[in-house]
């Protein structure tokens, strides 16, 4: 599959976004999935077993904390680079699977779970935790439930998408191991988690 079909194909499974317009970053982000998938699949490696390591990664952060949140934010890298693989390889493979795009979803909310997990670990404030936490379920939920009801596409990329959060998470943790100020990542999750949430409503109303 060359750089086009892929793109193309892509595009279909998230909402007609189209990585060849994107910003270059995303572009060049979904370029690397691309050739890095390329090379999986040739090595019949499947998108679950991608998925599932990812997933693995992102359970074991908590845990590492209490080495070194060092350590936790280069599993949250990790887990990120397969996230972004399980995708790539799926399509290049034409292994795309309506329960494969199930488990993917499913995984991405635990692994979420876990990094938010990984803040209380490593001291901020339960309540805080929980409330960043439940502010990503429901810019999640919002979308789902739109797209049930009709909305064709996904309606908006907010500043609160699945990128945003591993980069919150990754950087977070690391700024903790330095500062030592474990309620900064939570709170700034809530922050961007409330905005991205305004952005996706205003995009739900206009399309329903």
């Amino acid at each position: 599959m060359n750089w086009d079909d892929y793109a193309t194909t892509w595009s279909g499974l998230h909402g007609g976004f189209d990585p060849r317009r994107a910003a270059p970053v995303v572009r060049g982000w979904v370029r690397i999935a691309y050739r890095t998938g390329s090379w999986l699949s040739r090595h019949r490696v499947s998108p679950m077993t991608v998925t599932t390591l990812g997933l693995l990664l992102c359970l074991a952060v908590p845990a590492a904390v209490l080495v070194s949140p060092l350590l936790a934010a280069l599993l949250v890298l990790l887990a990120a680079v397969a996230d972004g693989l399980d995708g790539a390889v799926a399509v290049i493979s034409g292994r795309v699977t309506r329960t494969g795009f199930v488990y993917d979803s499913v995984a991405d909310r635990l692994g979420e779970a876990a990094w938010l997990a990984a803040f209380a670990v490593a001291g901020a404030p339960g309540w805080l935790v929980v409330a960043a936490g439940a502010a990503s379920w429901l810019h999640e939920y919002v979308r789902a439930r739109a797209t049930a009801a009709g909305m064709s596409e996904i309606g908006a990329v907010t500043v609160a998408e699945r990128p945003t959060r591993a980069i919150v998470a990754g950087l977070g943790l690391a700024l903790i191991a330095v500062l030592d100020l474990p309620w900064v990542p939570p709170a700034l999750w809530a922050v961007l988690q409330i905005a991205g949430l305004a952005q996706l409503s205003a995009a739900v109303r206009r399309a329903l």
